[in-house]
């Protein structure tokens, strides 16, 4: 996966969201609806192009997992961007599907990598607790957990687990892929109108199924079946608890990518590719 687009391409950087309800998730599947599938088709339908251009993305969602500030990028022919340029938006609104929206396609700046060039990721995880349920118009996007949840507890468990750690605990384990992940932001507040919590989940990357993981446990500790020090006693464990249960991923919404300055994206894409080990970790 290259930093720069190959000669006589140009790199376009796409910021889209979508509702995930009806997606399996953002990977392309051969016979399943997705996101990356239905963006493809559409940029294969509008340039008029024989071949699908492949995207790469910031953060791959699974089934159910919305987005409202996704980063994508795609490497088209140089003709096939000057000749669309300036109308590809409009055609692609009218080609894609209502449940997702490309709101910006302009050529990136060089070595960017909408994956690996990405600083970290933000998520938001909206969970309603009172005893008559979740609003129906907001239903899609809110979990709701019937037990009452004490925030201040939350927040408490959440402080706990920030940092630099093995998230092996919270993660589905894959094949060569590194669990050690820096959590930068994780923390609770209540909306004094609606009563829905939203947890703010920012971390460098993600590992798979972490971020839902995580707020499992942290409802857990809310409703008061866990202590507050539940959640970094698993994570000190570093190995998968029967425990920790992981949410249903309506809730969950991608709502920010941040990347560097561009004279700095080839380099943080550089160092995101390293293999990471935690500090005084053995090497073998």
């Amino acid at each position: 996966m290259s930093d720069q687009a190959e000669p006589g391409f140009v790199r376009v950087r796409l910021d889209l969201s979508y509702d995930g309800k009806d997606f399996s998730g953002w990977a392309k599947q051969t016979s399943r609806r997705t996101v990356q599938g239905e963006i493809e088709d559409a940029l294969r339908t509008v340039t008029r192009s024989a071949v699908t251009y492949d995207l790469t993305v910031a953060g791959r969602t699974d089934a159910g997992v919305h987005a409202r500030g996704q980063v994508a990028h795609v490497d088209l022919p140089e003709a096939v961007w000057a000749e669309h340029e300036e109308k590809l938006l409009r055609r692609l609104a009218g080609r894609l599907p209502l449940d997702v929206r490309i709101w910006r396609a302009a050529p990136a700046p060089p070595g960017f990598n909408a994956r690996f060039s990405a600083l970290w990721r933000r998520y938001a995880y909206r969970v309603g607790d009172r005893p008559g349920g979740v609003d129906p118009l907001t239903r899609g996007h809110v979990l709701w957990h019937d037990r009452p949840l004490d925030l201040d507890a939350m927040n408490e468990a959440a402080a706990l687990m920030v940092g630099e750690h093995d998230f092996a605990a919270y993660c589905k384990k894959r094949e060569g892929a590194t669990t050690i992940r820096t959590l930068q932001k994780l923390s609770w507040v209540r909306d004094p109108e609606s009563g829905v919590l939203t947890a703010t989940v920012q971390a460098d990357a993600f590992c798979h199924n972490m971020v839902r993981a995580l707020i499992g446990a942290a409802l857990f500790v809310g409703d008061g079946r866990r202590p507050a020090s539940w959640p970094a006693e698993v994570l000190a464990a570093k190995v998968r608890d029967p425990g920790v249960h992981v949410v249903r991923p309506h809730g969950l919404t991608l709502e920010e990518v941040a990347y560097p300055a561009d004279d700095l994206l080839a380099a943080r894409a550089q160092e995101a590719r390293n293999v990471r080990t935690l500090p005084g970790a053995g090497c073998c």
